[in-house]
């Protein structure tokens, strides 16, 4: 075979396997197709015989909340209403042993395909949940039917924490906007749904203990938009909902600094706003007035706020609302955010993050502050840090990074250069920012490692990672699924599949045409994604 002719086979090769929603793979020495399964699975194996076809009589057997995961993602991306049963078809089932070949036993599953049968098998609940989510992706249409190839695929998660992050008090979003973010993010087999509900823009949760921070601090956004904040009832509502799907709730109360908000429901607790030349200017780069003492916020300038760190009613405040927040969540986690306080001394900060993290440590919960907190010497051992410098560390992120390792405890991945989903896009709408080394493509999302960014730190040292999405231009559900999707789907592979260079599906090559193929069902699941020109999208 000449050159041109060899390019043409591949290139049609190539097309056929998109077309099909398939990625082109080595396997052995030979290039054969297998379907494509965002993020990355442990193994796929494709097989030799003919696909299961999927109609209106295939029987799905399986506990309820398994067959009606499965039975959503089928009807939305098929029309098709599964029958239930013991007939011939679908088993989904759980076996405590699944995994443990992949070393790691939780959250795991396996899928075998034949024309026959079709069998999904989870180490536990959440390694069926997630097995559900990748048998929906390997759904294709086959002229006016419906198949799921023959394959076989051996999964398991590499980190624990696979999260992502909604800011909602720079922008309020509510229950119905967070209910589908957990379920698009759930289905990239994230567990984990940060919720970032306190900012100098505005408090965002009821509490008992302080009813003022809703009543006075609550009613305003970036922009002057309005505000909002959710009922103990709404915020049941989202844990629950998360629950149903393998996802924890993280929520989020940022101090000592992003506290503007605090002092206009208990000023006595707030020091004055202290505005820097550099802040002025990010007021005249993005617009906004000055913050003034008693006046709602609704810039974008960050670091002039302060709570009073020698005051012990501040104690009292932080005791109050961990203690209300801890008995309301029943994930591990409770986030006191640590960051950019940039009108607190060092040495103020240090001792605000050493008694705040043991306010939330002796509550039974596991305190996590950003990394800026690693350089408090008195910070609680159990806290695990949240990194969000850049891919290369500067001025110090690193060594405040590593310091939590340092104490035992452990970092969860943020790099705001890869993925803070809030940063624009190369092309594509005028949403997002571009302050961290923007804008930023899906390919740069993609292509980086774990274990190469803080130095000295290994997976042992890594508990995951996580996608945050800020919201100063951020004020609608179909705004959060642009800027989301498909770089979400990135930063899932970096926490949940092989290291890069352990497997041949991680690499941005097979990434950019695997992602593209998700695009019918997406579309299907109500996911407005950025039709980002890096992506050669597949189209039925």
């Amino acid at each position: 075979m000449n050159r041109r002719r060899g390019r043409a086979a591949a290139a049609a090769v190539l097309a056929a396997a998109l077309l099909a929603g398939c990625t082109p793979v080595a396997q052995n020495g030979d290039t054969v197709s297998l379907p494509a399964v965002v993020p990355a699975p442990v193994s796929i194996e494709a097989g030799t015989g003919a696909p299961f076809r999927l109609t209106s009589a295939t029987a799905v057997n399986a506990e309820a909340d398994a067959a009606a995961a499965l039975s959503a993602i089928v009807e939305a991306r098929t029309g098709l209403t599964l029958a239930s049963g013991d007939g011939a078809g679908i088993e989904l089932r759980i076996d405590p042993s699944t995994g443990s070949g992949a070393g790691n036993a939780a959250e795991s599953y396996r899928i075998a395909v034949d024309e026959a049968s079709v069998s999904v098998t989870g180490a536990d609940a959440a390694g069926l949940f997630y097995g559900v989510q990748t048998l929906g992706q390997l759904i294709a249409r086959d002229g006016d039917e419906w198949t799921v190839p023959a394959v076989t695929i051996e999964d398991a998660p590499r980190f624990a924490y696979r999260g992502v992050m909604l800011d909602v008090a720079r922008h309020f979003h509510p229950v119905e906007t967070v209910k589908a973010y957990i379920d698009h993010a759930a289905s990239l087999k994230f567990n984990a749904l940060h919720l970032h509900l306190t900012d100098d823009q505005g408090w965002r949760i009821q509490l008992d203990s302080r009813p003022e921070l809703t009543e006075k601090a609550s009613g305003t956004s970036v922009g002057g938009d309005p505000g909002g904040f959710y009922t103990k009832d709404d915020y049941r509502g989202i844990v629950e909902y998360a629950a149903s799907r393998h996802m924890i709730v993280v929520p989020e109360i940022d101090m000592p600094g992003h506290t503007h908000a605090v002092g206009l429901a208990y000023p006595e607790l707030a020091e004055d706003p202290s505005v820097s030349d550099h802040m002025r200017e990010i007021i005249r780069d993005y617009g906004g007035d000055e913050p003034r003492v008693g006046a709602p916020y609704d810039g974008m300038a960050v670091g002039f706020s302060s709570l009073k760190i020698h005051d012990e009613a501040t104690y009292d405040f932080v005791a109050d609302v961990f203690g209300e927040l801890a008995a309301m969540t029943p994930g591990p986690y409770l986030h006191f955010g640590g960051d950019e306080s940039l009108s607190t001394t060092d040495e103020d900060f240090a001792e605000f993050v050493a008694r705040a993290s043991e306010i939330i440590a002796d509550l039974g919960k596991t305190p996590v502050a950003w990394h800026e907190a690693g350089a408090a010497a008195g910070i609680a051992d159990t806290t695990v840090g949240q990194y969000w410098g850049f891919l290369t560390p500067q001025e110090g992120a690193a060594e405040k990074a590593t310091a939590f390792v340092d104490n035992g405890a452990q970092l969860i991945l943020s790099p705001a250069d890869a993925i803070y989903l809030d940063m624009k896009y190369p092309t594509g709408p005028e949403l997002g920012l571009t302050w961290a080394n923007g804008p930023t493509s899906v390919e740069r999302a993609y292509s980086w490692e774990p274990s190469d960014v803080v130095p000295g730190v290994d997976d042992s040292g890594i508990l995951g990672v996580e996608a945050p999405l800020w919201t100063e231009t951020i004020r609608t559900s179909a705004d959060i699924d642009t800027m989301a999707f498909p770089r979400a789907a990135a930063a899932a592979e970096a926490a949940w599949s092989p290291a890069t260079g352990a497997s041949d599906l991680r690499t941005w090559a097979s990434f950019r045409e695997r992602v593209g193929a998700l695009g019918p069902l997406w579309t299907s699941m109500g996911i407005g994604f950025h039709p980002s020109e890096e992506i050669p999208w597949v189209t039925e």
